[in-house]
């Protein structure tokens, strides 16, 4: 019958000639022939097909793996295009521009980065969520940034090193819950074990973006002290306009679910809009919400900093994610990376080489496929027993499966995260990649204490609870 299977069989080095062809087909159009990211991505689904095919497996084969990977992507598509209202519906009801109106007079130029990744961090770590983060005061810090002359990747490394780092650290973190039941680790020993990685990080981050710090110019928006007045007299800003912001964040901090959290800033940020705005109108509301939130302050570089949001603007990336994921399925259900993990696990001789394996397989299913939380999952299930049999506590994975796995997301120029932070902030990843410092030097650390041995936790007699 069409949808019984017949058994397929991979040799090892059929799954690493694979993987090495699809990294190929895109690492090739990304970097020497510029391309945007759908065409190599959408190559790769096609190779995989043909590979399927000749593996004599059915059409209804290939089906399934499609559609098991897009399965995963229904969610973050419907967060991407609630961000993308939100956005455009906070920008029209003066949410945004609030924030960088007090962020321009509360923040000086000379602590500008270091004071974006801290506030970020403490915003991520309090909501659990780097997308939120990142869509609300990340979105400001980046329009205050480039008022002020700085280099949007700069500020965007800032912003992104300081969500995930809130995101990584949070008990209300998705992934952070993930990778501590994955493990079988009470959560907060997991949170507190990730310490060891996480503070040399942050400090080497502040150190960092406190010598990166200065801005190019202050171009053509003039001296910032004209922005705060621009926004004001366009009627974009008042007390009351941080209201969605304060609800969304205690609704977020109280772990409602993320959809009911974006719906109900939506609906803030309307009402808000209606009350300060009174002369707004439906049919302008739709358009935002639709098109985004387009400025006519008349100066164009303040218009561009304030004219985002929209469905339309996320609709790159909900295309990205929907091929990436589709091909993401396909490898899933060709059983690819469990070959290559299993060849992995025969090279494990040491403590450090057995973290360096698990490092290395965290990001590799993130390069693979492009999903951190499959990069968590499968990481862990495959590591867990070589732990064990090292007598390490699992409390190391776990801390791996973070550090290698939900920070690395955001470098992938084709990973959701990273789908999500270009088009929310505006940056392309391959930009930002060098200046996310937090995310770079997470694994490195865990690879250092692996063949050093500071902070590996030997196997405990009862592990979590």
């Amino acid at each position: 019958m069409e949808h019984q299977h017949r058994a397929l069989s991979i040799r090892p080095l059929e799954a690493i000639g694979i993987i090495a062809l699809i990294l190929f087909i895109i690492g090739l159009s990304l970097f020497t022939f510029k391309a945007e990211p759908h065409i190599p991505i959408f190559v790769a689904i096609v190779v995989l097909m043909v590979y399927a095919l000749l593996k004599k497996q059915s059409w209804s084969f290939i089906e399934e793996g499609l559609k098991s990977g897009l399965k995963e992507g229904l969610i973050p598509i419907f967060l991407f295009i609630l961000i993308g209202i939100l956005i455009g519906v906070w920008m029209l009801s003066g949410t945004i521009p609030t924030f960088i109106f007090y962020g321009s007079q509360i923040i000086s130029v000379d602590f500008f980065l270091p004071s974006v990744f801290i506030v970020t961090a403490i915003i991520g770590t309090c909501i659990g969520s780097a997308f939120t983060t990142a869509s609300t005061v990340g979105v400001a810090f980046i329009a205050l940034g480039t008022a002020m002359g700085f280099n949007p990747a700069i500020v965007a490394g800032a912003i992104i090193s300081g969500a995930f780092l809130g995101d990584k650290m949070s008990p209300l973190s998705d992934t952070t819950n993930i990778a501590s039941a994955v493990c079988k680790v009470d959560l907060f020993d997991h949170i507190k074990h990730m310490l060891w990685t996480t503070v040399p990080a942050f400090i080497i981050c502040v150190v960092l973006f406190s010598f990166i710090g200065k801005p190019d110019e202050l171009g053509s928006v003039g001296a910032l002290s004209e922005l705060p007045q621009k926004l004001k007299a366009a009627g974009l800003v008042h007390p009351l306009a941080l209201l969605p912001a304060v609800i969304m964040f205690a609704l977020a901090m109280k772990r409602v679910p993320a959809i009911f959290v974006m719906i109900l800033g939506i609906l803030a940020g309307i009402l808000v809009a209606f009350i300060i705005q009174p002369d707004t109108t439906v049919n302008q509301l739709m358009n935002v919400m639709q098109n985004g939130y387009k400025s006519d302050i008349g100066e164009e570089s303040i218009d561009n900093i304030l004219s985002r949001g929209g469905i339309q603007s996320m609709m790159w990336s909900v295309s990205l994610v929907l091929l990436t994921l589709s091909m993401g399925g396909l490898i899933q259900k060709l059983g690819i990376i469990n070959k290559v993990m299993l060849m992995l696990q025969s090279f494990i001789s040491s403590t450090g080489k057995l973290i360096v394996a698990a490092v290395a397989t965290a990001i590799g299913v993130n390069v693979t496929i492009g999903e951190q939380y499959m990069s968590i999952i499968l990481t862990g299930h495959a590591f867990e027993k070589e732990f064990e049999k090292q007598g390490i506590s699992k409390k190391n994975l776990a801390r791996v499966l973070e550090d290698a796995g939900t920070v690395i997301n955001p470098l992938i120029p084709y990973g959701v995260s990273g789908v999500f932070m270009a088009g929310v902030l505006g940056v392309p990843v391959l930009e930002y990649l060098p200046f996310a410092f937090f995310c770079l030097l997470s694994p490195l650390i865990s690879v250092f204490y692996g063949f050093t041995g500071i902070s590996i936790k030997k196997q405990e007699r009862v592990e979590g609870a």
